[in-house]
């Protein structure tokens, strides 16, 4: 996990908590939350990475992280989507 790293800033990326996944969920859930790419998101997810600075989320699945820029979640766009 030490080697994974933000592909756009090379930041530190660690595993999301359960808290920001259930935020994450609740937003995806509601709708309106799209990825850097521009792509609607479904859901739920079971897991992602948060870069260091806490400003994205990228996802894991089937245990494999995507890091794709492209694939990325702002996190400020949950907090308007899900609430605070």
């Amino acid at each position: 996990m030490s080697l994974l790293v933000c592909p756009q800033n090379h930041m530190p990326l660690s595993p999301a908590e359960g808290a920001l996944l259930a935020k994450l969920n609740r937003a995806i859930s509601a709708g309106g939350v799209k990825n850097s790419g521009g792509r609607p998101v479904e859901g739920p997810w079971r897991g992602g990475l948060v870069r260091k600075d806490r400003l994205v989320v990228y996802p894991i699945v089937d245990d494999i992280p995507i890091l794709l820029p492209e694939e990325a979640i702002a996190l400020d766009s949950i907090d308007k989507t899900a609430g605070k």
